[in-house]
């Protein structure tokens, strides 16, 4: 059996099913999911992740933590978590970088939030030494000073999608034609949860709603809110969503979402809105929402560019050269990804960013 065997017989018994069940099973299915079965990243794999373009990525968000940690007034101790760490090379990086930072180290408990066994057990190579821990759920992590950095987590997150029709909204649903997944649309009904997006869409305009990822915020401002701490989101995104963003991506190539479910990874465009109100509704203050080229130069990511190229060869001179300019540069990462800062409402926000 593959699982679009089973996703067709699913559909046989039950009708269509939403796009999110559909991306859950593609992405977790215990025998066949995606994320469950392989490591996904690099040459190699299907994408590549900042952290895997270069160092100078997690060195600047593990420094940019540890100024927030030490803003609030060095609480020991605290968790150091990451959520969806993938081969633990950021917060290799990271840890590397705030080796002399006085009493992080001693204060800071290593915490991950990460389902894939094949990436749990790379992670165990990757950060030998640092005692890491590993949870299912934010819910998990210990009722104390939290500081966490999410890259690109929330973006494999499900989502759901709903074409405006009228006065209400048509889910757009995976059902089955001759044995072939295929797209169709459910019946014309009100959702309350897009209640304020009938104010800036038109009929036939498509919105996406991701229902994981306001529990997963609500848990974790909650625990900045009432511990102290603070979050770094960083994603692919925008501030409202609007269109279809829901991609596959199968050998660094775009593919089709509905080929071949289970070997090609699945995401969608964050929207950053959706955190920043489920963040604000439960006591906690986020940033103004700032790309990541931007926040990457303000925390002196051209600086540490410099710095390393004086020990640098022409290849790792080269190599240094492309990595900056495809973190930063408008045309590439830079204003594609985003970057939302989460913190207590009596603090300032993580470094980087602005209120």
């Amino acid at each position: 059996m593959t699982l679009t065997g089973l996703l067709l017989e699913r559909i046989a018994q039950q009708g269509p099913i939403s796009l999110a069940d559909y991306m859950a099973e593609c992405l977790l299915h215990p025998e066949y999911g995606y994320y469950t079965t392989r490591d996904p990243l690099g040459a190699a794999g299907d994408f590549t992740t900042a952290p895997e373009i270069s160092q100078m990525f997690g060195e600047l968000i593990g420094l940019a933590l540890a100024q927030a940690w030490i803003d609030q007034g060095r609480p020991a101790p605290f968790t150091l978590a990451e959520l969806g760490p993938g081969r633990g090379t950021l917060m290799s990086d990271a840890l590397r970088a705030t080796r002399a930072v006085p009493g992080l180290h001693a204060a800071a408990r290593l915490w991950l939030v990460e389902a894939s066994p094949v990436l749990r057990a790379t992670q165990t190579q990757t950060l030998a030494g640092y005692a890491p821990q590993w949870c299912d759920t934010v819910g998990a992590l210990p009722a104390q000073p939290l500081f966490l950095i999410a890259n690109e987590f929330f973006d494999a997150l499900p989502v759901r999608q709903f074409l405006r029709a009228g006065g209400g909204w048509r889910e757009r649903l995976v059902g089955a034609r001759e044995g072939v997944l295929h797209w169709g649309l459910g019946a014309e009904a009100p959702q309350p949860a897009l209640a304020h997006r009938l104010e800036d869409t038109r009929e036939g305009d498509l919105v996406e709603l991701c229902p994981a990822a306001a529990p997963i915020i609500t848990e974790l401002a909650s625990r900045i809110a009432a511990h102290g701490g603070g979050a770094l989101i960083v994603d692919y995104g925008d501030w409202r969503s609007l269109g279809d963003t829901v991609q596959a991506l199968r050998g660094h190539a775009s593919a089709d979402p509905l080929a071949d479910p289970g070997q090609a990874d699945l995401t969608a465009h964050v929207d950053f809105e959706q955190l920043a109100v489920a963040a604000r509704a439960a006591g906690c203050a986020h940033s103004r929402l700032t790309a990541q080229g931007v926040f990457l130069e303000r925390l002196g990511i051209a600086q540490r560019a410099q710095a390393l190229a004086r020990t640098a060869d022409e290849t790792m001179l080269n190599q240094l050269v492309a990595a900056h300019r495809r973190l930063t540069h408008p045309e590439e990462m830079g204003n594609l990804f985003k970057v939302l800062g989460l913190y207590p409402a009596d603090a300032t926000p993580p470094p980087g960013l602005e209120s």
